[in-house]
């Protein structure tokens, strides 16, 4: 009995293709025109550094949470059983599916596949699909009517998964099998609304509305389209919660239990998507500005160094002791890729770049085994604690690098991070390409009247200041090739087969848009200026090109372990010598002319890089002066106050210190959020 219900609907794991198009369809009427268009998994292969990164996933937690993780391992309600049917297969999944196309992965491949087919060879005859419901177990299979299903959120994730998967096989059974589904969806809303069975479906029901439009775009039923207006009025109201201000006001604030879904991190990086994909129905520029607007309150009132927003799981306002759920990071980033395809605003490319090469990395192990659910900014210890978090778990294990440590969320989500990066680094432009964000990669796509054009792209970017791309043709064909200047570079150089072709201004994508030929080479240089950054409570922080420099802070590192939780890594600074120091400031002639008083040294990244203290392949040396009576309180590092003149005025050591930082992502304990002292 242990697949009450495998046998209910029976079907051939064996599907058909259906042929590509020469070229990308942008949306169907009336859905408004997309600036960027996302182009089929598996069209980017990545090189280099990232294309090891995507490795040690596959060695890691990707390749194998199925095999060790009980709750995806053990009688699975994906695959029939009675195990996980909630939100945690599907979260894997949607890291999982990309990875393996992304490399190519045959082994890979195969493992997704069974979930995949389990999914859509079980559909219910009504169009429900997923893990046998409470109901249908006790009713022999059977659904009498919408009631008798469970939660629609953990579905939201799954249709994500079936969308990168159709993008990347064409399998015929996905568009009659989400047809199905909505059109079961659509009849059952009324009864059964989203908020039926837990908020979540409720607060993350954007990632629906955006599952409807893609299926739209492939059939044109325009069912589709009232489906998708009703689910907006069923989801929590992000427009108004983004464009009105007073939410992010308060968030700040309040982090009592009144309307705390509306604050939960992750719930917010997904609800940023949701005005953005509804403009997409409606054309209303009301939705946009409420995107942007809600987008830079929460920064101002919640941003951190890293790109990200405070959300511990709450938002939480911008002092660097406050922490940042690994899944808020992922999702964030995932809706800025979707943002971005819709309103080709560079804005949000900056965003998007500066989360992914500092927020992201630093919070998972060199093996991709582990990971934090809070990181810290500011974090000079990580161990059991409560800390300054708006939810202090009673074993206090939501700092602490471990498999399973705080909730396990994050053990399936974070998978989606990296992999979806790589497959936005190129969209479709019109009859051309567009480089949006920049990592070593290969990408293969048609053109102009169809033809196959591969461009391939060398760089160490983000730590090299220059982006080589050489376009391979099977004849000269004119086509538009944009490329995005980040808007941190104050004026980029672009050469045609080494001879200087023009210089543009920061914080635009420009387009050249000429006849290519076979061999031809583009080189955009981007050069990188160390510079400072204004935090909380008049902190500065050092940057250059995209990434976030932070203190080298040495560590030791200590395996523990508990029952609930299992093994975790503790790590403390050093005792002895200089490594473990943290409490420093930066003189004020540094913020003054960062360039003079800051030394870079560069050193060629390795084949096998990781980001960690020892692969970092930059290091920026200042002088810094310890503050005395900054230390350690209830396991932080609270940020000295310091006046409007921005400048400490407690006591400061006289002795002037060399120090060393290095990229943010390359660090577990740091500071990045300095006091300026005279």
């Amino acid at each position: 009995m242990k697949y009450l219900l495998l046998s209910l609907l029976t079907a051939t794991t064996v599907f058909a293709q259906t042929p590509r198009k020469p070229l990308y369809s942008n949306s169907r009427a009336p859905l408004a025109l997309q600036k960027y268009v996302e182009l089929p998994l598996g069209a980017i292969k990545p090189d280099g550094w990232i294309r090891h990164q995507l490795e040690v996933m596959r060695d890691g937690a990707t390749g194998h949470l199925d095999e060790y993780y009980p709750k995806i391992r053990d009688d699975n309600g994906w695959l029939g059983g009675k195990g996980d049917g909630w939100e945690e297969t599907p979260y894997w999944l949607d890291g999982a599916v990309p990875l393996a196309y992304l490399l190519d992965d045959k082994t890979l491949k195969d493992k997704v596949q069974k979930y995949i087919n389990w999914s859509l060879d079980h559909q219910r005859p009504n169009g429900f699909f997923g893990a046998y419901t409470k109901a249908e177990l006790a009713n022999g299979g059977k659904m009498k009517d919408c009631a008798d299903g469970e939660d629609w959120w953990p579905r939201m994730v799954m249709l994500k998964v079936l969308q990168q998967y159709y993008s990347a096989t064409r399998d015929a059974r996905v568009i009659p099998f989400m047809t199905r589904y909505f059109t079961y969806q659509h009849e059952s809303l009324k009864t059964c609304p989203l908020n039926k069975w837990s908020e979540w479906a409720e607060s993350r029901g954007g990632d629906n509305i955006m599952a409807v439009y893609w299926l739209y775009n492939q059939t044109g039923d325009k069912f589709l389209l009232d489906l998708a207006d009703t689910l907006y009025k069923q989801t929590t109201n992000w427009t108004d919660l983004l464009g009105g201000r007073n939410w992010a006001i308060g968030a700040a604030v309040n982090q009592t239990n009144q309307r705390w879904m509306d604050r939960h991190a992750v719930n917010v990086g997904m609800g940023l998507k949701l005005p953005a994909e509804y403009y997409r129905g409606k054309k209303e520029a009301t939705y946009l500005t409420a995107v942007k607007t809600g987008f830079n309150d929460l920064m101002t009132l919640h941003g951190l160094p890293h790109g990200m927003f405070s959300g511990d799981e709450d938002l939480h306002g911008n002092e660097p002791t406050q922490g940042v759920e690994l899944c808020a990071i992922v999702e964030t980033m995932f809706s800025l890729e979707e943002i971005i395809g819709v309103t080709g605003d560079p804005w949000y490319m900056d965003v998007l770049e500066r989360m992914t090469f500092n927020a992201l990395p630093t919070q998972t192990t060199d093996d991709y085994h582990s990971r934090q659910y809070f990181q810290i900014a500011n974090q000079v210890q990580i161990s059991r604690g409560v800390y300054d978090f708006s939810l202090p778990f009673d074993r206090g294990m939501t700092n602490v690098f471990g498999p399973y440590a705080g909730y396990t969320c994050c053990t399936a989500n974070m998978h989606q991070g990296w992999t979806k990066y790589v497959s936005h680094l190129w969209y479709a432009s019109g009859n051309g390409l567009a480089a949006l964000e920049y990592a070593p990669n290969t990408v293969t796509a048609n053109v102009a009247d169809g033809t196959t054009v591969t461009i391939q792209e060398s760089t160490s970017y983000p730590f090299d200041d220059q982006i080589n791309f050489t376009i391979s043709l099977p004849k000269p064909t004119t086509f538009p090739l944009a490329l995005r200047i980040p808007g941190w570079c104050t004026e980029a150089t672009i050469l045609l087969n080494g001879a200087k072709l023009r210089s543009d201004k920061g914080g635009q994508v420009v387009s050249l848009n000429r006849a290519w030929k076979d061999g031809d080479k583009v080189t955009l240089q981007l050069p990188m200026q160390v510079r400072t950054s204004n935090w909380a409570k008049n902190s500065r922080t050092i940057e250059r090109g995209p990434l976030v420099y932070a203190l080298k802070v040495e560590s030791d590192i200590t395996e523990k372990s508990i029952k609930e939780e299992g093994n975790y890594y503790e790590y403390q600074p050093k005792s002895s010598g200089q490594g473990g120091q943290w409490n420093y400031g930066l003189p004020k002639a540094l913020v003054t002319d960062p360039v003079k008083n800051t030394t870079v040294s560069l050193k060629p990244i390795s084949a096998n890089f990781v980001w960690n203290e020892a692969n970092a392949p930059i290091e920026i040396k200042t002088t810094g002066r310890q503050i005395p009576s900054w230390k350690i309180v209830e396991g932080v590092a609270r940020q000295p106050v310091t006046p409007r003149d921005g400048v400490y005025k407690g006591e400061v050591s006289d002795k002037p210190e060399t120090i060393t930082l290095i990229p943010y992502g390359c660090t577990k304990l740091r500071i990045v959020a300095f006091p300026v002292v005279p």
